[in-house]
């Protein structure tokens, strides 16, 4: 009697190379389901080295600052400078040299699911993570880009280490410490893209919670940003006590 596909299945779902004598073992089986098992893990193989060679590209400017000689590196990115409701957040997080993070990118590139694990990883594993929230009366009241600068200064100031490099997405801070401005940073480096997965999931978090206090606005799926749903109920129920006042249309509302 033959061996069955679901039992070659389970094999080849423990494949982690090429190399594995599965294949050629296989090879020769002329079974459709066990040819498909074959493709599919060599789909499966590809994928996996292709993420961790992105891997790899994304710790070059961590590398190259121990290099230099610094030591404690903080990766730096927001979330929330286009919304017209809720906060800006922005996270600082310090990962160890020795962090695998195959499959970490930019938070817009994953599902949500994978940044909800990705956030649980990096929250375990890391050395270090400050969050810092700046609200909207203060977005309203020194401008959104200046609200971004506070709220990443806030998060360096939450870690309970102190930081001889920062690498911070597209921004230049107002601190005593050496840094390094990275144009697309969390797409590029893996301490921008971590510190981007837990400042948007951290504020997804707050905008699902402000979606029950302000139901019919969307907050929980539009996190703030103006969608149809969002402007509609605008339109209707007026602005609430998180809408950013210096942002149209809610600025025409008000006048």
């Amino acid at each position: 009697m033959s061996e069955t596909i679901q039992s070659i299945k389970e094999k080849f779902s423990h494949v982690i190379n090429f190399s594995d004598n599965l294949f050629e073992e296989y090879s020769s089986d002329e079974r459709k389901g066990v040819q498909k098992i074959i493709e599919q893990t060599k789909k499966r193989l590809e994928k996996e080295e292709s993420l961790r060679v992105k891997f790899e590209e994304m710790t070059s400017y961590e590398k190259q600052a121990r290099n230099n000689g610094y030591q404690t590196i903080v990766g730096i990115d927001e979330v929330g400078r286009g919304p017209l409701a809720g906060p800006v957040v922005a996270a600082a997080v310090v990962l160890p040299t020795d962090f695998d993070g195959v499959g970490i990118n930019d938070s817009k590139q994953l599902s949500l699911k994978k940044r909800e694990e990705f956030f649980d990883k990096i929250m375990a594993d890391a050395l270090s993570v400050g969050i810092g929230i700046i609200d909207e009366e203060t977005i309203d009241r020194v401008n959104i880009y200046e609200a971004t600068k506070l709220a990443m200064v806030d998060a360096i100031n939450q870690l309970d280490v102190s930081p001889d490099y920062l690498l911070i997405d597209a921004m230049t801070l107002p601190v005593d410490i050496a840094q390094e401005s990275i144009i697309k940073g969390d797409a590029n480096s893996i301490s921008i893209a971590s510190a981007s997965i837990i400042a948007k999931v951290t504020r997804d978090r707050m905008m699902v919670e402000y979606d029950k206090e302000f139901p019919g606005y969307g907050f929980a799926n539009n996190a703030g940003y103006g969608t149809k749903e969002h402007l509609d109920q605008l339109k209707t129920n007026g602005i609430t006590r998180i809408h950013r006042k210096s942002f149209e249309p809610i600025k025409s509302m008000i006048k």
